[in-house]
């Protein structure tokens, strides 16, 4: 590919169990529950459900209620109150459980000159900052409501997911005036298909059952990611 071109294209990361091992809503949760603005028995839930999704992939009924409390909980908050909680669980967890080879995919395209984007159902604030601390081109996540910086509880367009993470990702093309063909877009569940087959360039990352037949089936790459990569780096970087 030309450089020309390259400077057209964007690769598209989900987040959960795609850029990091597990639910990044999940240590927002524990983040809320040391401020003291979540009990302890959704922390209890929100563990339950963080162990399945990582052993088993998404299941739409448990991110829908874990998503319903924490609407819940932001509730006459104000976004800089995210943003700070949503940086200081970065710095303090998240960072710890990137996957090096999904991110060192994604700083690949940054120096081939593509963008890279997160698109991802967790709220628009908490993506943002993902996508600040690693110094990706961006995010596109779930637009909660406000009214003079407050939230309400209500969404702005319904959750990033599924078809609606593919529009997402389509509008951001047409304003980067990128080349869908041209693209990449990297996932490890079945209901991210159709942002995968908006691409010319899916890549799939760690697999569900049926996302891992529908890849087999259409010849797309496979990640095949281990536990023992993120320690191996962790080791790495206590040591410099």
């Amino acid at each position: 590919m030309s450089e020309a071109n390259a400077a057209r294209s964007i690769a598209f990361f989900d987040v959960d169990n795609t850029l990091m091992r597990g639910a990044s809503l999940y240590h927002l949760g524990i983040g809320a529950w040391r401020r003291r603005l979540i009990t302890r028995r959704d922390i209890t839930s929100f563990a339950w459900k963080q162990a399945r999704f990582i052993a088993v992939g998404e299941n739409r009924v448990h991110l829908a209620s874990v998503r319903e409390r924490a609407l819940e909980v932001v509730v006459g908050h104000n976004r800089a109150e995210l943003i700070d909680l949503s940086r200081e669980i970065f710095d303090a967890r998240l960072i710890r459980l990137l996957w090096p080879e999904t991110v060192a995919v994604a700083r690949a395209h940054l120096e081939a000159g593509r963008e890279v984007w997160l698109v991802s159902a967790t709220a628009q604030e908490v993506a943002d900052v993902i996508a600040e601390r690693l110094g990706f081109t961006g995010a596109l996540g779930t637009v909660l409501e406000t009214v003079e910086g407050v939230f309400t509880g209500r969404l702005i367009d319904g959750v990033c997911h599924g078809d609606q993470k593919a529009e997402a990702a389509r509008g951001q093309a047409v304003r980067s005036d990128a080349d869908l063909a041209d693209c990449w877009a990297y996932s490890d569940s079945h209901n991210d298909i159709p942002l995968l087959d908006l691409v010319g360039n899916p890549v799939v990352v760690n697999p569900d059952a049926t996302l891992q037949r529908y890849a087999m089936a259409r010849h797309w790459p496979i990640m095949r990611l281990g536990r023992g990569s993120i320690a191996a780096a962790a080791r790495a970087s206590k040591k410099r």
